[in-house]
């Protein structure tokens, strides 16, 4: 076995064994449709505070105006949660103090912290697969009737959405390694989400990574997919100067 694949078990079991990975998942997957579906049955009874508050979206009916809400809610909420998670995963070996056990490991520094983003990544999927199952549930609890192709569709575009937020969440991952801590991560995140509403506003959201995919799932004719492609292109970025960063990390910083 390599030492990626050595530090790939050890990451893996470090985040089956985590208390605030498990919390950060409860929260992402039942917060969010116990959310949605809320809302759905405050604008279904005419409460005028909600209705006001969701705008457009109010005048949809059904599993469309579910699917808006819950992409609203990931594109912030869900975007600080995968944020808040990968500075916990990286910037926890700052924090406690366990960076410098990693120099006497035979693992590499950029295996161990490439294996972080591997069980990250393989963590958003479970996360998004969670909550398009949560979502179906969701729906059918408040009425909205079996799903039908257009609602499969949704839910596979809700998925991806997902995905595509815990992407945006990657610069974290560096921040927390330049500030040597889990707030730096945090503090990149918020920044993120406050760019993407400001550039979304300014409409030119289809072109920033942070903003586009909240808008191609609302509505995919909006965003193209060369636009969608630079969501991945800002994770391999933003992975690679992590990965540039932890190999060049020293015991006097």
């Amino acid at each position: 076995m390599n030492g990626f694949m050595v530090a790939l078990v050890v990451e893996a079991r470090k985040v089956a064994a985590s208390r605030v990975i498990g919390a950060t998942t409860l929260i992402l997957v039942v917060g969010l449709a116990v959310l949605t579906a809320g809302l759905e049955l405050g604008v279904r009874s005419g409460n005028p505070n909600v209705t006001a508050q969701l705008g457009p979206l109010a005048a949809m009916q059904g599993w469309p105006r579910l699917f808006a809400l819950v992409a609203q809610i990931t594109a912030a909420g869900g975007l600080i949660a995968f944020g808040v998670a990968l500075s916990w995963l990286i910037g926890r070996e700052f924090a406690e103090g366990t960076i410098t056990g990693l120099f006497g490991l035979p693992v590499t520094r950029p295996a161990i912290v490439l294996a972080k983003l591997a069980i990250y990544l393989s963590w958003v999927i479970g996360v998004a697969c969670a909550i398009a199952v949560a979502l179906g549930l969701a729906g059918l609890a408040v009425g909205l009737g079996l799903p039908d192709a257009q609602v499969v569709d949704g839910m596979v575009r809700q998925m991806v959405l997902t995905v595509c937020t815990g992407f945006v969440a990657v610069p974290a991952g560096w921040a927390a390694t330049l500030g040597r801590g889990l707030l730096p991560g945090i503090a990149a995140t918020i920044s993120l989400v406050v760019c993407g509403q400001v550039m979304a506003v300014a409409g030119v959201g289809a072109w920033f990574p942070v903003a586009s995919p909240a808008l191609w799932a609302l509505a995919p004719g909006s965003v193209s997919l060369p636009q969608l492609a630079l969501v991945g292109a800002l994770a391999l970025v933003f992975a690679a100067l992590t990965l540039f960063s932890w190999s060049r990390l020293q015991l006097d910083r």
